[in-house]
C-alpha cells in the first residue's frame, strides 16, 4: 500500500476525526479529569479495530490503543486536556464566554488527540494491507497542561516498548519542530502561622502571608543570579482569606521553575527551597514543600525530523474558500502578529531561504511549509514529550490550525478550535505523521540511525524520571 492511498484514506475519514476533535472541544476537561474526552477517543480506537487498554500507569484517563505485531513499534502521542478559565464561543472574533470562568481548549489539544488518532488509523490501514511486520500504539496522554502526564507514564515504563515516537501540535504554521524545550518542576509552598486580631494583639500572630511575600521577594533577588535561559514563575493560590484585620494563619504559593536541563532546574529548586525556609524563619512560621510534578527537556532527533520534513514537503497543503478567508482575516484583526520568533527560526537558514520566506511571515495565514533548520535551541516553553524523547527517538510537527499571530493559551485559539482551518490542519497532521511512520516500517535502518543519534546525545546516559517514585498525578481542582 503506497502513501497516496493512506493519505486518501485519512481524507475520506476526515469527518470522523473532525467530529471527534469538536466533541473534545465541547468537553474541555482539565488535567487528569478528561473522562469524557478519554471515553470518546477510546471508543473511536475500539471502533477502528485497536486493542484498547485503559487506566495505564495507574492514571484513570491514560490509555493506549494497539494494532499489529512485531518490530518496529512506533508510538503516536495524543493529548486532549484543556485549560481552566479559557471558555469561549467558537467561530466568533470577539471574546465571549459560553460559561464565564469555565474551561476551554486554549492550546488546541482537542485537535491534537484527533489528529494523532488519524495518523494511527492510517498506519493501521498500511500495516493491514502491506502485511509488514510492525506495531503502532496510540497513547492517550492526559494532563500535559500543568500535569506532565507523559512523565508519570514514562516513570512507570509505559514507553519502554517503543522504537520511535511521533507527535504533533496545533500551531500557526506548518513546520517540523527543531530544537529542545525547557525542563521544569512545579512545587507548592504551604506556610502555616498563627491567626490573631491584627489590631488588638498582632504580636500573638505569625503571618503566613508575610512569609509568602518574603519568599517571593527573595526569589525576585535570586533571578539575577541564575542562568538567563531559566524562568521562575509563581502564583499566590491562597492569600489567607479576605479579612485584613486577621493575621493570616495559612498561605500558599505555587512555583514553576524552568531551565534548559533538568539538573539546572534541580539546582534552582534547592535554592528556592532555602529562600522558603528563610522566609519561614523570618516570620516564625512553618513551611511545607509540596512537589507536584516535573518534566524533562526535549532531546532533538534530526534523523526522525528529516523524515517528517521530507514527507511534509510532498503534501498538498490545504486550500481555503473565500468565506474561510474572511474569518481568518477578521480573526487576524484581533491581534498584533509578531514575526520576531518566526524570523529567529529563519536565522538558521541560507540567504536564499531568508529572502524567499521572510516576506510571508506577516501573512494572515502561513500556508507553506517552513524550511527545516536542525538546531538545539530551547523553545521558551515546556512539554512532557521531553520525557518520551529520553526513552526513544522522538520527533514532532506543527500544522497551521489557526491564524498567524494567534497568542498561545488565548481565547482566539478556543474560538478557532472548530474552524475549517483547525479541521484541515488536523487532517494534514495525521497524514504527515502516518507517511513518516510508513518510511520507518519500510526502512528500519532509519530507526537504528535515530537510536544511534539519541545515544550520542545522551552520552551514554539513561532516562531518570524527575518525578519522585510514589508521587501521584494531581488534578488542577
Amino acid at each position: 500500500m503506497d502513501k497516496k492511498k493512506v493519505i486518501d484514506y485519512i481524507a475520506q475519514k476526515s469527518d470522523v476525526f473532525c467530529d471527534l476533535s469538536d466533541k473534545i472541544w465541547e468537553s474541555a476537561e482539565t488535567a487528569f479529569e478528561e473522562f469524557e474526552s478519554a471515553k470518546v477517543l477510546c471508543e473511536a480506537l475500539e471502533e477502528s479495530g485497536f486493542k484498547v487498554e485503559k487506566g495505564i500507569a495507574g492514571i484513570e484517563t491514560a490509555f493506549s490503543g494497539t494494532f499489529g505485531s512485531g518490530k518496529p513499534v512506533i508510538g503516536i502521542l495524543g493529548e486532549f486536556d484543556a485549560l481552566s478559565g479559557l471558555n469561549q464561543r467558537a467561530g466568533i472574533c470577539e471574546q465571549e464566554a459560553i460559561v464565564a470562568g469555565a474551561n476551554g481548549h486554549g492550546c488546541g489539544h482537542n485537535m491534537l488527540g484527533a489528529g494523532s488518532l488519524a495518523a494511527a488509523v492510517g498506519i493501521k490501514k498500511y500495516l493491514e494491507e502491506s502485511g509488514k511486520s510492525g506495531t503502532v500504539i496510540y497513547f492517550g496522554a492526559p494532563g500535559e497542561e500543568g500535569g506532565s502526564g507523559k512523565a508519570f507514564m514514562a516513570r512507570e515504563g509505559v514507553f519502554d516498548i517503543l522504537d520511535a515516537a511521533i507527535c504533533w501540535h496545533p500551531d500557526s504554521m506548518n513546520w517540523v519542530w527543531a530544537g529542545s524545550s525547557l525542563a521544569n518542576y512545579q512545587v507548592k509552598y504551604k506556610f502555616k502561622g498563627l491567626s490573631a486580631h491584627a489590631a488588638a494583639n498582632p504580636h500573638h500572630g505569625r503571618s503566613a502571608l508575610d512569609a509568602v511575600e518574603l519568599m517571593n521577594i527573595g526569589v525576585q533577588f535570586l533571578r539575577e543570579h541564575i542562568i538567563q535561559e531559566a524562568r521562575i514563575h509563581y502564583a499566590i493560590i491562597n492569600s489567607g482569606g479576605f479579612s485584613p484585620n486577621v493575621v493570616q494563619a495559612n498561605a500558599e504559593v505555587l512555583y514553576l521553575i524552568r531551565s534548559p536541563k533538568t539538573p539546572q532546574v534541580e539546582e534552582i529548586y534547592k535554592r528556592v527551597n532555602k529562600i522558603a525556609a528563610g522566609a519561614a524563619q523570618m516570620t516564625e512560621t512553618e513551611v511545607e514543600i509540596d512537589f507536584i510534578k516535573a518534566c524533562s527537556n526535549l532531546v532533538p532527533n534530526t534523523v526522525l525530523e528529516r523524515v517528517l520534513y521530507d514527507n511534509f514537503k510532498d503534501m498538498d497543503l490545504p486550500k481555503y474558500t473565500d468565506d474561510e478567508m474572511v474569518f481568518i482575516k477578521d480573526m487576524a484583526k484581533t491581534m498584533n502578529p509578531d514575526a520576531v520568533a518566526l524570523k529567529k527560526k529563519l536565522s538558521h537558514g541560507t540567504e536564499e531561504e531568508k529572502a524567499n520566506f521572510t516576506s510571508k511571515l506577516e501573512d494572515d495565514i502561513l500556508d507553506f511549509v517552513m524550511p527545516y533548520f536542525p538546531n538545539d535551541d530551547a523553545i521558551p516553553g515546556s512539554t512532557d514529550v521531553g520525557d518520551v524523547s529520553w526513552i526513544c527517538p522522538t520527533a514532532q510537527i506543527g500544522t497551521a490550525t489557526w491564524t498567524n499571530g494567534t497568542p498561545g493559551h488565548s481565547w482566539q485559539i478556543v474560538s478557532q478550535g472548530k474552524s475549517a482551518q483547525a479541521h484541515k490542519g488536523t487532517i494534514l497532521a495525521g497524514q504527515v505523521m502516518a507517511c513518516a511512520a510508513i518510511d520507518l516500517y519500510e526502512n528500519p535502518e532509519i530507526i537504528e540511525k535515530a537510536k544511534a543519534e539519541l545515544n550520542e546525545r545522551l552520552e551514554g546516559g539513561k532516562y531518570i524520571c524527575p518525578i519522585p517514585k510514589g508521587l501521584k498525578p494531581r488534578k488542577m481542582t
